[in-house]
């Protein structure tokens, strides 16, 4: 009888999860065009990686900024083509793109504010936008990750690590090119990006990881599962200090239930060891919450 094999093959994507991916890319990459031509760009503002660049190169060549977000990203994409595999290069070439294009179709678009506080805060929460959809369907616009990933296969720094440096460095030849007081708005449009891609990717309704250890544990699961209705995973673990056995109880929880869940365990038992992290991507399992009654 012939042993059954895993299929461990990289498997095509359905079509319709083709699809999903390329419309997903296409708003995604709209949002950043429009937040770079209607916002930033013509208020010489500009944002980190591969899009600083290109609007440096842009302002002091005089060719349309999509040019140079294409050309410039297209070197790294082969160059990093072994290291993200054929599916994410795929999409970021798509990405890159229609990022283009929308950059492109947009330069005639008159500034909708020349408020640099505005353009900075509304062109940063867009193209924070616009990014975080592209990465959440599998994709991405800026070379600068590419390199950075390169650069830690033979280097001490971390891929964020490199990031920054880029980052910083591109941020602060804006102060040169178009004034310290745009340099420093740009800082400003950039951590609003930053922060709106994690919103983006992650959603509002960030969960949370639980670990309990308590010699209540049975009863503190039974609260949580009732007074919560949540469910819960119950660990076998064992002391280190002591060497006694321990129940660990796991749960996942919303961030808005996480006050509750403190004051059932501290109600139960006010000595019991609690720790909670942030988790990005849920999948699987029964996470959706029971009725209670």
């Amino acid at each position: 009888m012939e042993e059954i094999q895993p299929n461990l093959q990289h498997r095509k994507l359905a079509k319709t999860k083709l699809l999903k991916r390329a419309i997903g890319i296409l708003i995604g990459a709209t949002f950043v065009s429009v937040g770079l031509e209607i916002f930033l760009v013509p208020n010489n503002i500009i944002d980190g990686g591969i899009v600083g660049i290109s609007i440096i190169l842009s302002h002091l060549t005089g060719f349309t900024l999509g040019i140079f977000l294409l050309f410039l990203n297209l070197p790294f994409l082969m160059l990093g083509y072994k290291q993200i595999g054929k599916t994410f290069a795929l999409s970021t070439l798509l990405g890159v793109i229609l990022m283009s294009i929308g950059t492109s179709l947009l330069h005639s678009v008159p500034v909708l504010t020349e408020d640099l506080l505005l353009a900075s805060v509304f062109g940063g929460i867009i193209l924070g936008i616009g990014v975080g959809l592209v990465i959440r369907y599998g994709g991405s616009l800026d070379g600068t990750e590419i390199i950075a990933i390169l650069f830690n296969k033979k280097t001490p720094f971390s891929v964020g690590e490199v990031v920054m440096f880029f980052n910083l460095f591109i941020l602060g030849s804006a102060g040169f090119v178009f004034g310290w007081d745009r340099a420093m708005y740009s800082l400003i449009a950039y951590y609003i990006a930053y922060k709106m891609i994690d919103i983006t990717i992650e959603g509002f309704d960030e969960s949370k990881a639980v670990w309990i250890i308590s010699d209540s544990s049975q009863e503190i699961g039974d609260a949580l599962s009732a007074r919560l209705g949540r469910g819960v995973t119950y660990l076998n673990g064992e002391g280190g200090y002591s060497g006694d056995d321990k129940k660990v109880i796991f749960c996942v929880i919303t961030r808005l239930e996480q006050a509750k869940l403190k004051s059932i365990v501290e109600d139960i038992d006010a000595s019991a060891f609690l720790a909670i992290g942030n988790i990005h991507d849920i999948k699987g399992g029964r996470f959706k919450k029971k009725d209670i009654h």
